[in-house]
């Protein structure tokens, strides 16, 4: 069954920060919307899988040994497998998230994911 998904509108339904609402599942991998305000997570590495992170409103910054990498609204970037990375968010941000099932996590995202 085909389904039309509306982002915005999809990541505007989220009426609290930092949970990950799942929006769609493809060839394996969830692509999910949050909002997310004043948060910096820990380095982490997703040995398995690329990560991409789409700015939907907003603006955040990319973090990475070779330093901060800024992406604003309508912008995304791919994370490649293997990197080491963390998302600094200062003001109030919403991204679409596309991962491996299963690459998303409590340790990974704040603690506050939820299968």
């Amino acid at each position: 069954m085909l389904e039309k998904i509306n982002l915005k509108e999809a990541v505007n339904a989220v009426e609290k920060l930092y949970v990950y609402d799942k929006v769609g599942n493809l060839n394996g991998h969830i692509l999910s919307v949050v909002n997310v305000e004043n948060r910096t997570l820990d380095f982490h590495i997703h040995e398995q899988s690329d990560e991409l992170f789409y700015v939907i409103e907003g603006t955040f910054h990319l973090e990475t040994d070779e330093g901060l990498i800024k992406i604003d609204a309508g912008e995304f970037i791919i994370v490649p497998k293997g990197m080491r990375h963390r998302p600094v968010v200062k003001e109030l941000s919403k991204f679409l998230m596309i991962e491996l099932e299963g690459t998303l996590n409590k340790e990974n995202s704040g603690d506050l994911y939820e299968d």
